[in-house]
């Protein structure tokens, strides 16, 4: 049986990210297994059927543990001879690839889930990442690109082939078929009918700028509306203390981590997303599968999924007054709220789980 190597940096990319990649591998008749620092491993990694290889592989760059770590992969790679690696992650890519390259291992794809040298980012991610990720491209067989910003870039790079993968999609058709279910989700939520929903969905961190769309919904006019956070991070208690100071504590409510995310969004009117950075971000894909009109932070990714103006709208991340505006404009006009929804649930199609998975069939079968 052929056999095939996986590697990340932490394993939850492997439950997140990589199920459908598993799921594709294996009706290829490939056997898979996965390699990435375990220590944050849990139950849901059973279901995959992965044959695990835990080594020390650290999230810096400038971790010295990584040597230790490339040291590890190489001999875990050597004792099972695989036919393929596909590794993610900056250092799983990076280690990854130096392995493969050494044992000469000829079948090596990298998934690039978002360049960390992007329009807008630190001069100092430039010199860090670009070059390596420059060099290691001559190392890369296959090169994947989840957003056409970072396609545009991997095309000037040396790698075997480069490829456009929308991310690892969406599953729409589990959208259609909770529609039914808002007003029981509201009702367990305790949210009017008539109250407009507003959404966010991101772990609570610097990146996913949750302030902005704070101090943005407290400058509403019309306070007819919830505004509801899913996710949790170092910046629960800041972000908490954020919505006292503004006098909105009775209008936002912490749902941290949830597993009814596809309820909540069937349940909501307006998603709301004034991330940083991203490569294409799920659960913008998400909340455009159950209908909603999108008003993001205009940067990689989401520039890709909405059209200004057409399925939401596109603003600088700390454009505050603009997403206020936006917001406003959305709550105010219902048949301007659904035509963007539907808009977006039509677009969003283009990124089925379907779409994602038949591309990379293409690319393993061409192995």
């Amino acid at each position: 049986m052929r056999k095939v190597l996986i590697v990340s940096t932490v394993s939850r990319q492997f439950y997140l990210f990589e199920q459908g990649n598993i799921e594709v591998l294996n009706s290829l008749g490939y056997e898979v297994h996965a390699s990435a620092n375990f220590s944050d491993a849990n139950e849901r990694l059973d279901a995959l059927g992965i044959i695990r290889h835990p080594f020390d592989i650290q999230r810096s760059p400038f971790s010295l543990k990584n040597i230790k770590a490339y040291k590890q992969l190489k001999k875990i790679m050597k004792s099972e001879n695989f036919d393929a690696v596909h590794c993610h992650s900056p250092m799983g890519g990076v280690l990854a690839r130096l392995a493969a390259k050494s044992l000469g291992i000829t079948a090596v794809i990298y998934t690039a889930h978002g360049f960390h040298f992007y329009k807008g980012a630190p001069f100092v991610n430039w010199v860090v990442y670009y070059p390596v990720e420059k060099f290691l491209a001559r190392y890369t067989d296959h090169l994947i690109t989840i957003n056409k910003e970072d396609l545009y870039k991997a095309n000037d790079f040396k790698a075997g082939q480069v490829h456009y993968v929308p991310g690892i999609g969406v599953d729409t058709n589990k959208f259609d078929d909770a529609v039914g279910r808002r007003e029981e989700k509201r009702a367990e939520l305790r949210i009017e009918e008539d109250t407009v929903v507003l959404l966010s969905i991101g772990e609570m961190i610097k990146r996913k700028n949750h302030e902005t769309a704070l101090r943005a919904i407290a400058k509403l006019e019309n306070q007819n509306y919830v505004y509801l956070i899913c996710g949790r991070g170092e910046l629960d208690s800041y972000l908490q203390e954020l919505t006292l100071s503004l006098g909105i504590q009775e209008k936002v409510r912490f749902l941290g981590f949830r597993n009814d995310i596809k309820e909540i969004c069937i349940a909501s009117d307006v998603f709301v997303f004034p991330s940083y950075q991203e490569g294409l971000p799920v659960s913008v894909m998400e909340a455009m599968s159950a209908g909603l009109p999108i008003i993001a932070s205009e940067i990689r990714g989401n520039t890709d999924l909405i059209e200004n103006g057409v399925g939401g709208y596109l603003l600088h991340p700390e454009d505050i007054d603009g997403f206020a505006a936006s917001i406003q404009k959305v709550v105010n006009n219902t048949p301007l709220r659904q035509a963007m929804g539907t808009n977006n649930k039509t677009e969003v199609r283009k990124y089925d789980t379907s779409v994602v998975k038949n591309k990379m069939r293409e690319i393993y079968s061409g192995l």
